[in-house]
């Protein structure tokens, strides 16, 4: 046990001085006195006895009272011991093509809402893990660093949606983004999982250079192309509304193969949500590394008993006082 607020211990002077003060007032005080006409119902010594020590039980309850109070004030608590404790982890960046070619319905109910459904679901799976996400159509940006703050990691995933950048396919762009996250970490294991559905149409950046970059620093990639095979459903805006067109997938999967075996990493093909998610659960049982954390301590509030046992002694004091004055 420790006191977060050791120092009003302090006050634990206080009753002290009002001890030392009752009991000089016992010892010198005038005593009271009262003539009578005959001293026989004083002549029963057990029994005033017996009231010459009640009389101080209040006073002794009223202090109790009082340190336990300040016991309160100090605010006691309890921790739990800190441990080390060995558990997986390793970095990751998310690197999700959010081009609008991601609206295409072969997935459900679309390739880019699939995505990220089952990424959120791939995040929560790996608590130890730091994490970032990153997008790219025809430019990219960072759409969360690396962190390991589970929440905001998934409620940044719900807002990656299509149409915020200009659209394109710069997956060297995309995969130098992820990169870049991760070039001052000192994890013993760093991965991208690049995801898109198209050709690389943009960028200034070339796929095969940030492949490149990726080796140097000992990134793995693993690639993922998402498409049905043949065409898949897009939606096209038409004079009479939204309407679903067919239109050949087209996925540079030579060049996705080449940026995961440049990095050690692996191409994966998914053409459905079902396919989609053994991937991921396959990247999930593939990326294991051993590090050693500190656990977190876990604090325990103490000041309800010492509360409960200051309210006790004051009632107990004020019964005690009504009893006294109810004795003949």
């Amino acid at each position: 046990m420790f006191f977060e607020n050791p120092h009003i211990l302090w006050l634990l002077a206080l009753p002290l001085l009002l001890i030392a003060h009752y009991v000089y007032l016992e010892m010198t005080g005038r005593k009271p006195h009262l003539r009578v006409s005959t001293s026989i119902p004083w002549r029963q010594q057990d029994r005033m006895s017996a009231l010459a020590v009640i009389r101080h039980i209040p006073f002794a309850l009223r202090t109790a009272a009082l340190c336990l109070i300040i016991i309160c004030l100090a605010r006691p608590r309890s921790s739990s011991e800190m441990e080390k404790i060995d558990t997986e982890g390793v970095d990751i960046v998310l690197a999700m093509d959010v081009s609008t070619s991601m609206l295409a319905r072969d997935f459900q109910p679309d390739r880019i809402s699939a995505a990220k459904d089952i990424a959120i679901e791939f995040i929560s799976q790996r608590p130890a893990d730091r994490m970032g996400i990153v997008v790219f159509a025809g430019e990219s940006y960072t759409q969360c660093p690396l962190t390991t703050d589970r929440a905001t990691l998934i409620n940044l995933m719900k807002e990656v949606q299509t149409g915020l950048i200009d659209d394109g396919t710069a997956i060297g762009n995309g995969l130098a983004t992820a990169v870049a996250r991760m070039v001052e970490s000192d994890a013993k294991s760093r991965i991208v999982i690049l995801l898109t559905d198209g050709v690389n149409n943009s960028g200034e950046i070339a796929p095969q250079t940030a492949a490149e970059i990726a080796k140097t620093y000992g990134i793995r990639v693993y690639t993922i192309g998402v498409g049905a095979n043949g065409t898949a459903p897009y939606p096209v805006i038409t004079p009479w509304g939204v309407e679903e067109q067919m239109m050949k997938v087209e996925i540079d999967e030579d060049l996705l193969k080449g940026i995961s075996d440049a990095t050690g990493g692996r191409y994966f093909r998914a053409t459905d949500n079902t396919k989609l998610a053994e991937i991921y659960s396959e990247i999930n049982k593939m990326e294991k590394s051993r590090t050693t954390i500190d656990s977190f301590p876990i604090y325990k509030e103490l000041y309800t008993k010492y509360a409960v046992a200051a309210l006790v002694c004051i009632l107990l004091e004020l019964l005690i006082k009504l009893l006294l004055r109810r004795l003949p």
